[in-house]
């Protein structure tokens, strides 16, 4: 999941469109203008690796073949482990966007003078770009998002920050081969977010979401959406049927696009407006988090069944983000109260379509059986939702996303203070979690 700092918020859109797949007359008169492109070739297959996969028992597809030629610095000292967090340093006060890669083996981050890539397990910085130094962006060196694809020499960027190198109505395709941009896709409005697979792109906007072929920068679908100052949107990863997760036009709606079934389904989440969601890379569980930030639901992203319901705590709070483990056996989850969250998952994700669908949410009312529905005034409203098997206590008020690692039963957390951490969690007795590294991820390249 990609995290940005919020931006003031685009008009809405005046004229509308419907969700289907636009014709080339839509093309030309809705935000989205024909994508420019350079007289370069077409982005190149990508088979290109940025860094070899890590070693894993839940190691995904990789892309592998070749490393690029730019130096790695070598990893900082991790500060110490074991007991509670220690902060390693002062809040970053240049840094603009952090995200993981699709598979949660890098992350990315966008500062106020270019980007960084970095390795999750080992942790080592593989590359950064100094765009401020370059200056052939006509701007400062601001990238205020940085999506990678996978591990190859492909990224997509949007300029961010008091100074932006790009224009933050763009979005950049960026060639780590060539240390150059190939293409570009401009926009009349401010970009939220972008996500991307090997075969599409798509583009968050405060209103709307338009989802291009990657191989000639098509403009094949377009979705309107509630105001979307986030840029919330997530999609399936695993080759073949395409997922698409975004926010529906109603308060609390999550919008699917089944692309391969040509099926669009809507669900009512959350009584207030949606906060954050996740999507399982195989697209087929969802879940999602209210602005109340209390109760974490997971759905059938198929069928739109509820599933499961977790608490992350009683009192209010921001949820950052939402991860699933690669097995769909867990869910991570991180918020402003500073405390990551690990449940259990008591989903049969072998038939996730057929499970029985759980009463709609009340959001008042706790969901109790008929032999306690006697004391049902009297129970707590959080009876029926579980509580989270593992915790890991960061600083309250910082904002963290969390993955978790390659690594059996272990959790990575990237803050937006430039702190990185690895720990690990016991899935029979829980508990709090061991910290097994903490680094400064934001250090001067000749720093040891």
């Amino acid at each position: 999941m990609a995290t940005t700092p919020a931006a003031a918020p685009a008009p809405p859109n005046p004229n509308p469109v419907p969700d289907d797949p636009p014709s080339q007359e839509v093309e030309e008169e809705e935000e989205a203008t024909e994508p420019e492109t350079p007289s370069s070739p077409p982005p190149p297959a990508l088979t290109t690796s940025i860094e070899p996969t890590p070693s894993g028992d839940d190691e995904s597809e990789s892309d592998d073949s070749s490393s690029v030629s730019s130096a790695a610095s070598s990893a900082p000292a991790p500060a110490a482990a074991g007991g509670a967090a220690e902060r390693p340093f002062p809040a970053a006060k240049d840094l603009l966007h952090i995200s993981f890669n699709q598979d949660y083996g890098c992350f990315a981050a966008g500062t106020k003078s270019g980007f960084r890539i970095y390795n999750c397990d080992p942790f080592r910085e593989i590359f950064r770009r100094d765009l401020a130094a370059e200056g052939d962006g006509g701007g400062g060196g601001g990238i205020g998002v940085v999506e990678m694809l996978f591990r190859c020499n492909i990224l997509a960027l949007v300029g961010g920050g008091d100074n932006p190198h790009y224009p933050p109505n763009k979005v950049m395709i960026w060639d780590d081969h060539q240390s150059r941009c190939i293409g570009e896709l401009s926009f009349r409005s401010p970009v939220r977010g972008v996500r991307l697979r090997r075969d599409r792109i798509i583009v968050v906007l405060e209103n709307k979401i338009f989802v291009y072929n990657f191989a000639d920068l098509k403009l094949v679908h377009q979705i309107e959406t509630a105001p979307n100052p986030k840029g919330l949107c997530a999609v399936s990863q695993q080759p073949g049927s395409i997922v698409l997760v975004c926010p529906g036009v109603q308060k609390g709606q999550i919008r699917v696009e089944h692309y391969g079934a040509r099926k669009t389904k809507f669900i009512n989440a959350h009584t207030s407006r949606v906060a954050c969601f996740a999507l399982s890379q195989d697209g087929r569980l969802i879940a999602t988090a209210s602005t109340k930030g209390t109760l974490v639901r997971i759905y059938n992203a198929a069928e739109g069944n509820l599933l499961q319901e977790v608490r992350r705590g009683a009192d209010r709070a921001e949820i950052y983000s939402l991860a699933f483990s690669n097995n769909l056996q867990y869910l991570s989850v991180s918020s402003d109260k500073g405390t990551i969250h690990v449940f259990n998952l008591k989903i049969n994700v072998g038939s996730t379509a057929n499970d029985k669908p759980m009463p709609a949410p009340d959001p008042e009312v706790p969901h109790i059986s008929p032999p306690l529905s006697f004391i049902k005034g009297v129970l707590p409203k959080y009876f029926h939702s579980e509580w989270s098997v593992a915790q890991f206590r960061l600083h309250e008020g910082e904002q963290y996303i969390v993955a978790f690692g390659h690594e059996k039963n272990t959790v990575a957390v990237v803050g937006m203070d430039g702190s990185f951490y690895r720990c690990q969690f016991d899935p029979v007795n829980g508990g709090e979690m061991l910290q097994l590294e903490c680094y400064n991820f934001l250090k001067p390249s000749d720093q040891p």
